[in-house]
C-alpha cells in the first residue's frame, strides 16, 4: 500500500505558503488598483495595508468557513 506522499510538516508549510501567498495576492490587488487610479505613493501604500487587511479578514472567514466541511477525527461514532 502507498502511503501519503507528503509528510505533516510539508503538507502545513504548503498551506501556509497558500495562505500567505492569498493575501499578498489581495493586497497587491489594491495597491495596483489604486496605482491604475492615478493615485500617488501614499495612496498606493494605504491600498497596500487595506489590501492586507482585507485578505486577511476574506482568509479568517474562508478558514473558519471550510472547518464545517472538514472531518472530525476525534469524534465518536453514534451507537
Amino acid at each position: 500500500m502507498v502511503g501519503p506522499s507528503m509528510t505533516d510538516e510539508e503538507r502545513d508549510e504548503a498551506n501556509r505558503r497558500l495562505q500567505v501567498g492569498f493575501v499578498l495576492l489581495v493586497a497587491a490587488s489594491g495597491a495596483l488598483v489604486a496605482f491604475q487610479s492615478d493615485g500617488g505613493l501614499t495612496f498606493v501604500a494605504a491600498g497596500f495595508v487595506g489590501g492586507l487587511v482585507a485578505g486577511l479578514a476574506l482568509l479568517w472567514f474562508l478558514m473558519r468557513w471550510l472547518r464545517e466541511f472538514k472531518p472530525d477525527v476525534n469524534r465518536r461514532p453514534p451507537r
